[in-house]
């Protein structure tokens, strides 16, 4: 990504942790400790977050922004294996021991994030609290929505993944419109821009979505999801059920 252009949206007035669905589920003793670690960097779309096999330095707890987990292959050939927003953080391997991970992390939707060196966490982690209670969680969840995915690449059509992918990136968002071309898609799903044109006509066709130079229109979602198979049901009532508006320790 050497040379790229990103582009990146406005810092919000007075951006605020909690709107990262884990960190607001803290506790206020819990909260205080990292907020003073906890800086909003900018994730402009296009933007690698880290590279396959390279050593996380920190983790981020997305607010407004989407990061695409991708696998990448020797030939260069791409596909995501996971979508992180503000319901999560991107770095897992940091607090499970690894420290590396073989997954590119790319920003899918552009905004913004905060930061938490990875020194930071760990201690946090260390001390076995509700933090590590919560983190734990979040894996188990982002594991299911790994497995899903790959389940859902081998057994459903193009049209289904189309509908489970919009539905999960909606979920992260505060709009029911997405930035993103059709050949991003295509990279992201691991397939041809050709078939992703043609699923995404269908829809339109269908009165579920608009499509327009790049910016998708959810207009029935209702319909999408009627449209989705059932994975995308399966990620989301996993992670309702881990990731609660409210803590239980």
């Amino acid at each position: 990504m050497e040379g790229a252009v990103f582009r990146v949206k406005p810092m919000p007035a007075d951006p605020s942790p909690k709107q990262n669905r884990l960190l607001a589920v803290l506790s206020a003793t819990d909260f205080d400790r990292l907020l003073p670690d906890l800086k909003p960097v900018a994730m402009p779309l296009g933007k690698v977050i880290y590279e396959s096999g390279a050593e996380l330095k920190q983790v981020y707890f997305p607010t407004d922004s989407i990061v695409s987990m991708l696998y990448v292959m020797e030939d260069g050939a791409s596909a995501e294996i996971a979508v992180v927003g503000n319901e999560g953080l991107v770095g897992i391997a940091l607090f499970m021991g690894g420290e590396t991970t073989p997954s590119r992390a790319l920003v899918q939707s552009a905004g913004y994030a905060f930061e938490l060196k990875g020194e930071v966490l760990k201690r946090e982690f260390g001390r076995a609290g509700a933090l590590q209670h919560l983190l734990l969680r979040y894996t188990q969840a982002l594991i299911t929505q790994m497995s899903q995915t790959a389940v859902c690449n081998r057994h459903h059509s193009l049209e289904q993944q189309l509908c489970r992918w919009l539905l999960l990136s909606l979920d992260r968002l505060a709009s029911n419109e997405i930035s993103m071309t059709q050949e991003l898609i295509a990279n992201m799903l691991g397939v041809r821009r050709e078939g992703v044109t043609q699923a995404a006509g269908k829809l339109q066709a269908q009165g579920l979505i608009h499509y327009s130079r790049g910016h998708i229109t959810v207009v029935d979602r209702p319909g999408l999801e009627s449209h989705a198979c059932e994975c995308y049901a399966v990620v989301k009532k996993e992670f309702d059920r881990l990731l609660p508006d409210k803590l239980a320790m």
